[in-house]
């Protein structure tokens, strides 16, 4: 058995049943953003058919039955990892939204306007952005035409944004080393999209060195 399913079985053994009278409130987060998307139910079936099948089920108060998060839009919440409150009667699911999450369209279902967005909730929604770009067409956008010149140019307009940089803090123009900035990670996303690469394979790296 793997240390992932040992994981997950001993979660499930903990969770009090009983206190939340056989169903658990779960509340669904993007795995990459940290974005609360919805909160739904599950039963003892309703997870443990999400734990074997990867997909994000609940179970359905109004229906009275199990529903799989995107049944019939084909938005589904692939699960990354789940966790258990102190208490034992609310779960943490970490997921990979395939499109929107709520039945509106929206990407939460939770109203945008409402709440003040994050900046890394912004920077995802950005490369999100950006990815859908690599198959635009080039006319439509300096994006899609940077994609469409190929890896070559990408990368020297981030080692040219770089150079831009280092020059705008040796000067100390704090004004100008902003817009650099905004440059080259505007640049860098590009590249990394280009390379078949998320911004989260980085902070990966990072997370590593600093463990």
């Amino acid at each position: 058995m793997s240390q992932t399913k040992q994981i997950e079985l001993a979660l499930v053994e903990r969770i009090d049943w009983q206190k939340v009278d056989g169903l658990i409130p779960a509340i669904v987060q993007d795995f990459d953003s940290s974005q609360v998307l919805m909160m739904g139910y599950m039963n003892p079936e309703a997870l443990e058919v999400t734990l074997a099948t990867k997909q994000v089920t609940f179970y359905s108060r109004s229906k009275q039955r199990l529903w799989t998060k995107g049944e019939t839009s084909g938005h589904v919440l692939q699960l990354r990892n789940l966790a258990l409150d102190c208490d034992q009667d609310t779960l943490l699911v970490k997921v990979n939204p395939i499109g929107p999450t709520c039945h509106t369209g929206t990407t939460t279902c939770w109203d945008g306007d409402s709440q003040e967005e994050s900046q890394m909730v912004w920077l995802h929604q950005l490369e999100q952005l950006l990815a859908a770009r690599q198959s635009a067409d080039p006319e439509s956008s300096y994006t899609a035409s940077l994609y469409a010149s190929g890896t070559k140019r990408i990368a020297q307009k981030v080692g040219e944004e770089g150079v831009e940089v280092a020059l705008a803090a040796a000067t100390g123009d704090k004004a100008e080393l902003i817009s650099e900035s905004a440059d080259l990670i505007y640049h860098l996303l590009v590249l990394l999209q280009d390379q078949g690469l998320a911004l989260s394979d980085v902070i990966d790296k990072l997370k590593q060195r600093h463990q």
